[in-house]
């Protein structure tokens, strides 16, 4: 297991590297950040020069990729256009999407395993019919739309919460949006549960668990359940960084001012900086959530070995 990890860890390096190039490569062909800068009217050419010499974008594309990534090992993310440190707006941004993705994901696993656990036992039956046609309508329905229903159901017309998240973000203001932002994941993991039980149950060792007489509880949590969440985990692992990079719409909706409109914002702005650093943390997240949900696959499934 030791040498597994010490692989995953050194293939890490040329992925991050080649991701953060493809990133860089794609945010500096959005177009003229100085003229986004300068606003509708264009800047003088001395004007213009003096920023992208203070900003290094008069240097080619690779040395600003090798200075960037120089930089990023000592933890220097670049400033913004407007003078303030991306480190900083890491600092206020980050931890409300991760507050906001750790409900969401909590949403996922308790609700979308609980109820793909009761479809996959009782296939077929009434219970089976109406959360798969119920998760179908989920998915259906855009993000930004579940949101601002709820948002005007629950928040404007009965006042049952905030329509908006205040700039502290506290865990109970961010119950709802963490429902809507995991709504469609929450639907892909009941059905996916739902699937795994269902073939699982017909396998030869839960069979022989039932035939030894263990009781039905320890055969569905003991042996079932834990073979049948190897595909769950791996969509949950993966779906950690498209929750913390894909809350544009939601943030949005709600007024939260985390990473997502940290994204938008610097998409909107063109400022390269600002999305090349939150950029580059997500890619960081994708990996070592990958590398979680591989080693967990050994923990479910003790028949898997990496040695």
């Amino acid at each position: 297991m030791g040498r597994y990890v010490v692989r995953r860890l050194l293939q890490m390096i040329p992925v991050f590297i080649g991701a953060t190039l493809l990133i860089f490569l794609m945010v500096n062909v959005m177009g003229d950040p100085i003229a986004g800068l300068c606003g509708e009217r264009r800047c003088d050419p001395a004007t213009a020069a003096r920023l992208e010499h203070e900003f290094g974008l008069d240097e080619p594309v690779w040395q600003q990729y090798l200075t960037y990534m120089g930089n990023v090992f000592t933890g220097d993310f670049g400033t913004a256009f407007n003078g303030q440190e991306v480190t900083e707006l890491m600092s206020t941004a980050f931890p409300v999407t991760i507050r906001l993705t750790l409900i969401a994901i909590l949403f996922e696993v308790v609700i979308g395993v609980t109820l793909g656990v009761v479809t996959g036992l009782r296939r077929g039956r009434p219970v089976d019919t109406g959360v798969l046609l119920f998760t179908l309508v989920v998915i259906s329905v855009p993000t930004f739309v579940t949101g601002l229903l709820l948002q005007l159901l629950l928040g404007v017309k009965w006042g049952w919460i905030r329509p908006s998240v205040s700039s502290e973000a506290p865990f109970d203001e961010l119950i709802l949006p963490g429902l809507v932002l995991a709504s469609v994941s929450l639907a892909y993991v009941t059905r996916l549960t739902r699937t795994s039980i269902a073939e699982n149950r017909r396998s030869d060792y839960v069979r022989t668990a039932v035939a030894k007489g263990l009781p039905r509880h320890r055969v569905v949590v003991r042996h079932l359940l834990r073979n049948s969440l190897i595909p769950v985990v791996t969509f949950i692992g993966a779906d950690i960084g498209f929750l913390m990079g894909g809350a544009i719409v939601t943030e949005r909706i709600f007024n939260i001012h985390g990473v997502g409109y940290q994204l938008y914002q610097g998409i909107l702005r063109q400022n390269t900086q600002t999305v090349v650093g939150f950029v580059t943390v997500l890619v960081l997240v994708f990996l070592v959530a990958n590398l979680v949900v591989d080693l967990l696959y050994a923990v479910l499934d003790p028949r898997i070995r990496y040695a």
